[in-house]
């Protein structure tokens, strides 16, 4: 009798282990499970949009704001940036993703130079470059290797520096012009930048300028009594550079031809045309 009661205590004891495990497991699974209702909702949720950026991005929409160029005006946040972490660990897009078809954009470390993606043409030149520029510059690099100077040997970044497009004044490097009142308008009236050897000039181009190389012809011809004095180098060196003109491209055959055989050259009586002795 003793060992029945035994048995039976210890069969409810059992069945009410079951029961109290079997309570346990469902009320886990209804708290890690989502009612019907919850997953309606989940399924439901809105994807992100660009307004949901600027609840915790200040700095880049702002700066696309103010200078983003085409990544304000054609594209959205979410055109590059595919999700968000953690769930898309990759979300910073390589520039290559959209930028293709060009030898420019064939280039590697876009952010050597366009150090944020969020203002893309506010472009910092980093020292020594050539190569990149070259991409799109090719008319200036051909005027440069056809007219070797000084010039040719620098690299862009020397003289375009810090910001693109900078364009130095002559004079920053150039620092004894040749007149101290020369302007940088001045200075490419005869001096393209990318072949500054090949001087062109105007007629009107003042002879104090020619003076600051030609300093002997233009002292004599200033101190001459006669006519030339009054004219201007640029009128009878015309237009290009150690341009020589013969004396009857002005005065043609001023002289009988008996003269003309005997004394061939004008120099033999005339002497110079910068200093006019008129023997």
């Amino acid at each position: 009798m003793k060992r029945s009661m035994k048995t039976f205590i210890a069969l409810v004891y059992l069945i009410g282990a079951a029961a109290l495990l079997t309570a346990f497991t469902g009320v886990s699974n209804a708290a890690s499970s989502p009612s019907k209702t919850e997953e309606s909702n989940i399924i439901s949720a809105t994807p992100l949009g660009k307004d949901d950026c600027l609840k915790c991005h200040d700095k880049e929409p702002r700066d696309i704001s103010l200078d983003g160029q085409k990544h304000k005006t054609a594209i959205t946040c979410l055109d590059c940036h595919e999700g968000h972490r953690p769930r898309s660990p990759k979300n910073i897009p390589e520039c290559s993703n959209c930028h293709t078809g060009k030898p420019h954009y064939e280039l590697q470390g876009c952010l050597r130079c366009h150090n944020n993606p969020h203002t893309p043409l506010v472009i910092s030149i980093a020292e020594n470059v050539t190569d990149a520029c070259l991409t799109c510059h090719t008319e200036q690099m051909a005027q440069l290797q056809q007219n070797e100077s000084k010039h040719t040997k620098l690299s862009c970044s020397k003289c375009h520096r810090e910001k693109h497009p900078y364009v130095p004044e002559c004079r920053e490097c150039h620092t004894t012009p040749h007149t101290p009142t020369m302007t940088n308008k001045d200075c490419l009236s005869c001096h393209q930048v990318h072949k500054p050897l090949a001087v062109t000039y105007s007629d009107d181009t003042p002879s104090t300028s020619c003076a600051a190389c030609h300093d002997t012809a233009y002292n004599l011809l200033v101190a001459s009594k006669y006519k030339h004095s009054k004219v201007a180098c640029a009128a009878c060196h015309k237009a290009k550079h150690k341009m020589i003109p013969l004396c009857q491209d002005c005065h043609g055959i001023p002289h009988p031809s008996k003269m003309m055989a005997k004394f061939p050259e004008c120099g033999q009586c005339h002497g110079i045309a910068h200093d006019l002795n008129n023997k």
